[in-house]
């Protein structure tokens, strides 16, 4: 009775070990489930931002000179005449394109059975690199769109989107999505910071 008494304690301090070894490891994969699930969600938001800004161009007939005797033309406008556009055209492209990387990154690290904390550590660092680019590219843009829509009294810029509405409506978009993108990359730097810091624990 007595040894069985002692042997009591031993069996359910194991199986409390057991336990709590399953749920580390539960615990590393939805981690593991949801960076990868941002990482699609960062792909295909930034697609669609770079395919809605290159298709921003429209074409208007507006006023060439605009004293008597009065000319009208039609005068184009694309997102390549700013380099504010520009700039959230390449930021878009190496997004979506690093996203896509990272992603096949994230399917092979779920397949092994555990992830290198150097890795970790790296990607976090290229994240927290494509959020700034992310970011001032946005920002750049938003500033463009902002004296599109409003124009600029004190510089005497015209705004425009009251004649190119359908291309201001495209650049909000491809903004707005940028933004987005920005969003995401950031909560990817919040999770994988934490699951780096669950693995020095």
């Amino acid at each position: 009775m007595a040894y069985r008494q002692a042997r009591a304690p031993t069996e359910g301090m194991a199986s409390t070990v057991e336990d709590s070894g399953n749920t580390a490891p539960s615990s590393s994969v939805k981690l593991r489930g949801a960076d990868l699930a941002l990482r699609v969600l960062l792909f295909a938001v930034s697609l669609s931002g770079l395919v809605v800004l290159v298709t921003a161009k429209q074409t208007e007939i507006v006023p060439l000179v605009l004293t008597p005797p009065f000319r009208f033309g039609p005068v184009p406008a694309q997102f390549k005449d700013s380099p504010a556009l520009i700039y959230l055209l390449v930021a878009l492209c190496m997004t979506s394109l690093y996203s896509l990387l990272t992603a096949a990154s994230s399917i092979k690290s779920m397949s092994s059975s555990a992830s290198c904390a150097k890795g970790l550590f790296i990607l976090i660092l290229f994240d927290v690199v494509y959020a700034g680019i992310m970011a001032s590219a946005t920002g750049t843009a938003g500033a463009v769109a902002w004296v599109g829509l409003k124009g600029n009294s004190h510089t005497r810029w015209n705004k425009i989107c009251n004649i190119y509405d359908k291309f201001c409506r495209h650049i909000g978009s491809a903004t707005c999505l940028g933004l987005i993108a920005s969003i995401i990359l950031v909560l990817l730097v919040v999770l994988n910071a934490y699951s780096l810091s669950r693995r020095s624990r």
